[in-house]
């Protein structure tokens, strides 16, 4: 058994002040960096996703002047921005692989990134003989949930540890928890 961690979208435009932030993002910034220190030795691999939309397009729809909040969006986490950078928080030394996702789409889950080489992210960990997933992050209630989901269909054992994690609004984070356990997925 080969345990990873994946890391979805600490990034400043989804933590307080960013263009969509949740409320104690930068706490779950700081949080995983701790429980890196303290478990780091657990993981064989530890993956970070980043959105990283282009700014000269709509993104498929995914940024919108007036956006619905559901499919659309305000524009944010453009490749190359500040709002697209790590929150700065969180430890990137620790990190292994980086995986971008949202290139001139809309995307939610880390599943449908890729690394600066171009490895999916299901082909990167099953290289590193990686059978288990602890998924951290933002939000729970949309890009942990989608990424979770799309591990667990690609086979992975998976894990959300929800104290590392925070959401867009609490009814939505009850919602996407309780997803994930009705399709087997641990959270803790």
């Amino acid at each position: 058994m080969s345990r990873a961690l994946l890391i979805v979208d600490v990034q400043n435009d989804f933590t307080e002040g960013g263009a969509l932030e949740t409320a104690g993002g930068a706490a779950v910034a700081a949080g995983i960096t701790e429980h890196l220190a303290d478990n780091g030795e657990d993981y064989a691999v530890i993956v970070a996703s980043r959105d990283w939309h282009d700014a000269d397009s709509d993104n498929g729809g995914h940024f919108h002047p007036q956006p619905d909040f559901v499919d659309s969006w305000p524009q944010h986490c453009v490749a190359g921005t500040p709002g697209a950078d790590y929150h700065p928080a969180l430890d990137t030394k620790l990190v292994d692989l980086h995986v971008f996702k949202g290139q001139g789409s809309p995307s939610y889950s880390a599943f449908d990134g890729a690394t600066a080489e171009g490895e999916t992210l299901a082909d990167a960990l099953r290289a590193r003989g990686v059978d288990h997933l602890d998924v951290v992050g933002i939000a729970t209630d949309h890009c942990v949930r989608a990424s979770a989901l799309d591990a667990h269909r690609e086979g992975f054992t998976v894990r959300v540890i929800d104290g590392l994690t925070s959401a867009v609004a609490a009814a939505s984070r009850a919602a996407a928890l309780d997803e994930l356990r009705a399709a087997g997925i641990t959270v803790e």
